[in-house]
């Protein structure tokens, strides 16, 4: 009788404490979501009903706010532009940046921390310092947009999908999580395959990289949605309807003063979709990511 009644009032404590939790959390998920709930509430209504009332669910729902985002915000071609320039950010970043830490913490060379560090404290160089040296750099790419072999006399790659894509190709930061996530990986395992004979792109493949499933998902999750938010540099670079991206597109709809509440947040919904695509797929690595980074943190 003695020892039950402690376990009993142990447990009694652990169900409040799981009830308690669950509330909280519950609560708090709510809080989270109802901007997104209104977001969607105001997508499907009419435009003079939009804060005619408080309630989440419209009184007369319609697809004309998508409507009119698709055509005039021209959003399905700005989802297409961001679309190649998301994919080519998202692959260049999972090869070169991948390929990039795994150098920098398996293949030791002479000056590599230095040249590490030098790479990372880039990371604090604010956007609007580098601005006009990129956009120099794009406009003055040899042979491209009628440049010469001096980069002169042409547009280079101004207002092209490459333009956009360039600046984005390898994030430092993506290279530091790398390096990270390889640092904290067993050297033993590539010893014991260079003893075989191994190559070191053979060890990279076939035993490093197969274990880096995290560290890819991770990395595409950032580098997808730090291009796909990206306002100020297609802004700087494109001049055509036809190469704007989804930001610059939605933008159009909060000029002159006049802001269209229902079209606008019909296009936040199209083009956040996306986003938490990309994040369903890439879940389970992202989160093995974070949980393997503060293990070994």
């Amino acid at each position: 009788m003695t020892t039950s009644t402690p376990l009993r009032r142990r447990r009694s404590l652990d169900g409040h404490s799981a009830l308690t939790r669950a509330v909280l959390l519950t609560v708090m998920s709510l809080l989270v979501m109802v901007p997104f709930l209104w977001m969607i509430s105001l997508a499907f209504t009419p435009s003079e009903q939009a804060f005619g009332s408080v309630s989440l669910i419209p009184a007369s729902p319609t697809l004309e706010n998508f409507k009119t985002a698709l055509v005039d915000a021209n959003l399905l071609r700005a989802l297409t532009n961001s679309a190649l320039v998301a994919a080519a950010v998202v692959l260049g970043n999972c090869v070169i940046a991948i390929l990039a830490g795994y150098a920098f913490a398996m293949l030791k060379f002479r000056g590599s921390t230095a040249v590490f560090f030098a790479l990372i404290a880039t990371t604090a160089i604010p956007v609007s310092v580098t601005l006009i040296p990129l956009f120099l750099m794009t406009k003055g790419v040899p042979f491209a947009g009628g440049n010469d072999f001096l980069g002169q006399g042409g547009s280079g790659l101004l207002n092209t999908i490459a333009g956009l894509t360039l600046p984005h190709l390898v994030m430092p930061m993506n290279i530091f999580l790398s390096r990270q996530y390889f640092s904290g990986a067993s050297p033993e395992l590539a010893e014991a395959a260079r003893v075989d004979g191994a190559s070191e792109w053979r060890i990279f493949t076939r035993i490093y990289l197969p274990l880096a499933k995290p560290l890819v998902a991770v990395i595409a999750i950032f580098a997808f949605t730090g291009v796909w938010d990206d306002f100020l540099w297609p802004l700087v670079i494109t001049s055509s309807a036809e190469m704007q991206t989804v930001q610059l597109a939605l933008a159009r709809f909060l000029v002159d003063g006049n802001i269209q509440y229902g079209p606008l947040m019909a296009g936040v919904v199209l083009v956040t979709l996306p986003v938490v695509a990309v994040f369903i797929f890439n879940q389970r690595g992202f989160i093995s990511g974070l949980t393997d980074g503060s293990v070994k943190g």
